[in-house]
């Protein structure tokens, strides 16, 4: 189990990835993501998550470039967005991203949603990808288990990560678990639920008799279920905060009852039925 902030879990393919990271989806380009990805790293932070459609990847990459760690020391995710999807586009948004990141590989590059008739092209491209040695890693987000086994079919590399709306609310139970099955890394957005965990009384409850926050008992939650996590802040204390989670272990008891919220609620779009 995960007892520091720089531990990591170890990919299928024998990367390894930090269990937790920044996430910075809806943190606007310039100034405010620079600054919360420097935090980040200063808080010791290695993973830090982003995607083409967040428009904020050169912040991303000017904060790698002035925080001064070791390249090998970080974990890049970004992601391919949907209008790009396809064998060609893929390849061409794939360069735009690591262009703007001023990376020369990426860590970990997702599908950012399963666009029906157009997955698994995209997969192919992400295959080449990887073996060119231009990603060392590279998987999907917000695949549902029959996407999931559809791509299985007839693809050469087996997803790494599965990146998905993943908290008290939705538990994805069936999905963890055939991920685990497949060896297959499960990965929480949104792991706070964009912010309504400090309204939940259980969560609340089990801050207080931890001493931690609600943020903390779920993130610390997530970690317990082998779910890698990403939650997302500008604020430099928050970030921190966010990582203070290696100290605590949440009873089997006290995990059940988080469990037990689980209704299948999701604040984010549905995979199965989305238009954009």
């Amino acid at each position: 189990m995960a007892k520091h902030l720089a531990d990591a879990t170890v990919l299928h393919n024998g990367v390894k990835m930090p269990w937790l990271g920044l996430g910075v989806w809806q943190v606007k380009e310039g100034q405010e993501v620079e600054n919360a990805v420097k935090a980040a790293i200063q808080a010791g932070y290695r993973s830090i998550d982003t995607a083409a459609v967040y428009k904020n990847e050169e912040g991303v990459g000017a904060a790698i470039k002035a925080a001064g760690v070791p390249r090998e020391e970080l974990f890049v995710t970004t992601k391919v967005w949907n209008a790009d999807q396809g064998y060609e586009s893929t390849l061409k948004a794939f360069e735009e991203s690591r262009t703007k990141l001023g990376l020369e590989y990426i860590d970990l590059y997702l599908i950012h949603w399963p666009v029906k008739g157009k997955y698994k092209e995209t997969w192919k491209a992400l295959e080449k990808l990887y073996k060119d040695g231009k990603v060392r890693a590279i998987g999907v987000s917000n695949f549902q288990i029959h996407h999931l086994q559809d791509l299985l079919t007839d693809s050469e590399v087996k997803p790494m990560v599965n990146q998905v709306e993943f908290h008290p609310y939705l538990a994805q139970k069936e999905l963890l678990s055939f991920c685990k099955q497949e060896g297959i890394q499960l990965e929480a957005w949104s792991p706070l639920m964009q912010g309504e965990v400090v309204n939940v009384p259980l969560l609340q409850e089990l801050a207080e008799k931890y001493g931690k926050t609600p943020a903390q008992i779920v993130l610390r939650w997530d970690l317990q279920h082998g779910v890698v996590t990403i939650p997302k802040s500008v604020k430099a204390h928050r970030i921190q905060e966010n990582a203070d989670v290696f100290d605590f272990e949440l009873s089997q008891e006290d995990m059940a009852r988080i469990d037990a919220l689980d209704k299948h609620h999701r604040f984010g779009p549905d995979p199965d039925n989305f238009d954009f």
